[in-house]
């Protein structure tokens, strides 16, 4: 059973706000708070479970220690940048082996410990001279032509690493802040250019500027870009306990829109960011291009035969990986409504899955919520405000199809202290989770939203302000968009973290 916090409303009161309205008391039905999810740091030890990523890691190591140690006892990784910053960049991989306590965020970040402590694998530079590229210091004298001569230095460096590709695991990109203005053009993203061009060579890339070098809090910094070299050498860190109440053989997957070239052509592209397994496993890309003209620009969406086309491929990924199994059930994520046309093409394209659910997943709602405490003394009816934002997990039905959940808020159970505030800035506003197809109780999805905000393996944070299926989806449309010879296909997720 999910758990239900509701307390009358003489000791506890609800003040939920909207924006440009005034501030009324709001008797909203009962809330439910949903427990932190867990994560799992070993698939044999029933005992290897946190809800803080960093603290399980720190005391059980990553859930892939065992097999990734046999694959290789030490993470290699090739140099690419400015030869005035290769020194940093050696400093840098040298530093993650050290041991650091926290300085920032001493209430979440734990002691550092060193890379082998927490992976169980060495990491440092690659041994092969050619896997380190030194470029010169100045880029062309205007951005009209430093745009492609930096596109140039891509491409040559990628060359020269997909020829020595078996002597390192993952490349470290150093693109100094003096050439920030040739990294970002009208039509160009360096970051995005990059990743997909690297992709395209089987090459994970990590990408650093000077900020980097210059960060202080070194435990974080260790914390962040250790667990990012592990996971894009194809190590995982942790994954997700069962859920209540999903079945085990549930498929998640994420859509989102980006479009390419000029948006009044009506052309875009979409992609599925594939979490397969229900504890998060097997993540995976599929990129599409959409085929139908888009009549709206400012709100696209697919029609009917390019849904059934986009998700019957990513069904078919998903079989490919289980042995030509079909998920019992399907939870489609989105962070725009979903039309007619695209519920029938998700019907048709998921006719043999038991149990599908369309979940419409907003982020840009005007709801706040602001948590009062009972009063101190009894005979006191006046409630007081917390020093703390609304807890994280708190869910409110609006409707039998509506419900907003904080995924963002107090989360006192991963906290050394009493409380966690992540970000520690403004009121966190809710998630507004509105189901388009699908039955159950609404705290399901929840959870699930929940428990996917943890599975962004690119950080050191505690959750994302969304869920993973939203957040990579939408990157890799994005990048997909910006760099038009990307080819439609399935990529690893790793490839553009």
């Amino acid at each position: 059973m999910v758990p239900t916090g509701l307390a009358p409303f003489s000791q506890l009161e609800r003040i939920m706000t909207s924006v440009g309205t005034p501030r009324l008391p709001s008797r909203l039905p009962a809330f439910s708070a949903l427990e932190e999810p867990v994560l799992i740091f070993d698939a044999t030890n029933v005992a290897a479970r946190d809800v803080h990523p960093l603290r399980g890691l720190a005391n059980h190591g990553p859930f892939g220690r065992v097999s990734f140690a046999a694959y290789t006892p030490t993470i290699r990784v090739a140099t690419v940048g400015p030869a005035s910053g290769q020194r940093s960049v050696q400093r840098l991989i040298q530093s993650l082996s050290g041991s650091y306590p926290p300085g920032d965020r001493p209430e979440y970040v734990p002691t550092y410990p060193g890379f082998a402590q927490v992976f169980g694998v060495e990491i440092g530079l690659a041994t092969d001279p050619a896997a380190h590229i030194k470029w010169g210091e100045a880029l062309a004298a205007t951005r009209d032509t430093a745009v492609p001569y930096l596109a140039e230095l891509f491409r040559s460096a990628i060359g020269q690493l997909t020829s020595v590709r078996a002597s390192f695991d993952v490349a470290i990109v150093h693109l100094p802040d003096a050439w920030s203005s040739a990294c970002r053009a009208v039509d160009f993203n360096a970051h995005d250019h990059l990743k997909a061009m690297a992709s395209l060579a089987n090459i994970p890339t990590q990408v650093v500027n000077d900020r980097t070098f210059a960060f202080n809090y070194l435990a974080s910094r260790s914390w962040r870009l250790g667990i990012a070299h592990y996971v894009k050498a194809g190590g995982v860190p942790w994954k997700l306990a069962p859920i209540p109440g999903d079945p085990p053989d549930t498929a998640f997957i994420g859509l989102a829109y980006a479009f390419r070239g000029d948006p009044q052509e009506g052309h875009f592209v979409t992609c599925c960011s594939q979490i397969f397994d229900a504890d998060g496993g097997g993540m995976q890309f599929v990129a599409y291009e959409a085929t139908d003209p888009v009549e709206d620009s400012e709100n696209p969406y697919l029609s009917r035969s390019d849904m059934r086309a986009v998700l019957a491929r990513s069904l078919r990924v998903y079989q490919s990986r289980n042995g030509g199994t079909v998920p019992r059930r399907v939870a489609v994520h989105k962070l725009t409504a979903f039309t007619n046309d695209e519920l029938a093409g998700v019907t048709d394209a998921l006719s043999a899955v038991d149990e599908i659910e369309c979940l419409e997943i907003n982020t840009n709602v005007a709801w706040r919520g602001v948590w009062l405490n009972p009063p101190r003394v009894v005979s006191d009816r006046r409630s007081e405000p917390s020093r703390y934002p609304v807890p994280r997990g708190t869910l409110i039905h609006l409707s039998g199809s509506e419900a907003l959940l904080w995924g963002a808020g107090d989360a006192p159970g991963v906290s050394t202290q009493d409380h966690f505030f992540q970000g520690k800035k403004s009121i966190p506003r809710p998630l507004l989770l509105r189901r388009h197809a699908g039955a159950g109780p609404l705290e399901i999805a929840g959870l699930e939203t929940l428990a996917l905000t943890k599975m962004d393996w690119n950080n050191d944070a505690l959750y994302d302000p969304v869920p993973v299926t939203i957040r990579y989806s939408k990157q890799l449309a994005q990048t997909i968009a910006h760099v038009p010879d990307l080819p439609n296909g399935e990529y690893p997720y790793r490839m553009f973290m």
